[in-house]
């Protein structure tokens, strides 16, 4: 199966869009895990024990895993996410050339899908796109304010690059295992970019810790009813500052399901 339509069974099952981001900032990591050998993946233990429920997807991103002991607690959150039966998606943006991005895109045979760059043009893409079970998200629409250096740039044609990148993407989706990350702190693109590319499903961040339109990433991420609607800290750090005898997993749990339900008013 692709993983569009195993995805497609993961939202059904759980009657969930939710993405959860699993980003275990050491600095954030409450007191009850850092004795751990591993406290990343103490952390992500609980969190995945209390959102599994509310998530189609797991999301961790490379950044907060680069390094020796962050790869193994990665390996770990990876396998017992799919033991839960939750795919497990990568937000790595790798893109390369040649034997590099061959040997990036090796990670597929560890995770459900991956995010990548698209600057350096499709030959850069090519060994995720030729994976023909991953799931490929290119970046389109960031939801930074910087993103609007580069992606907003016209185009001789009159188009912005993002909807340069949109329409590309639709061009290499061959295998129909391409996605695109378009955030969500900006509707009126959002719409854009589904009217341009209505086949392909989105990866929304943006909601939650940055204030993203929940409504809108409902309306336009989603297509034939798949996509992905993320928040990380939102849902993981959920619980930092609470009083009382508040658990960080179980105040991430209710996080989720909270912006599950959400999320589900606008299916």
């Amino acid at each position: 199966m692709s993983f569009f339509d195993r995805l497609a069974d993961r939202i059904a099952a759980v009657d969930s869009v939710l993405s959860v981001g699993l980003d275990p900032d050491p600095k954030r990591l409450p007191e009850s895990v850092r004795g751990h050998d591993m406290p990343r993946w103490a952390f992500n233990r609980r969190i995945v024990d209390a959102t599994h429920e509310h998530a189609a997807v797991f999301k961790p991103n490379a950044a907060f895993y680069e390094d020796p002991d962050g790869w193994a607690a990665l390996e770990e959150t990876v396998a017992y996410a799919h033991g839960k039966g939750v795919p497990v998606l990568l937000d790595a943006k790798r893109a390369d050339i040649g034997n590099t991005t061959r040997q990036y895109a090796t990670i597929l045979e560890r995770v459900d899908a991956i995010t990548v760059n698209p600057y350096m043009g499709r030959d850069s893409l090519q060994p995720f796109l030729a994976d023909e079970s991953a799931g490929v998200f290119v970046l389109c629409r960031t939801s930074n304010p910087g993103g609007a250096d580069l992606q907003d740039l016209e185009l001789a044609s009159g188009e912005p690059l993002y909807e340069r990148v949109a329409a590309l993407a639709d061009l290499w989706n061959g295998n129909g295992n391409v996605g695109l990350v378009v955030g969500a702190t900006s509707p009126d693109e959002l719409a854009e970019i589904r009217e341009r590319v209505p086949e392909i499903p989105f990866l929304v961040p943006g909601v939650g810790a940055q204030g993203g339109d929940a409504e809108a990433a409902v309306e336009y991420g989603l297509a034939d009813g798949v996509g992905l609607v993320n928040s990380s800290r939102g849902i993981i750090f959920a619980g930092e500052g609470a009083h009382g005898s508040v658990d960080f997993a179980t105040a991430a749990g209710e996080a989720a399901k909270r912006l599950k339900r959400q999320l589900n008013r606008y299916r």
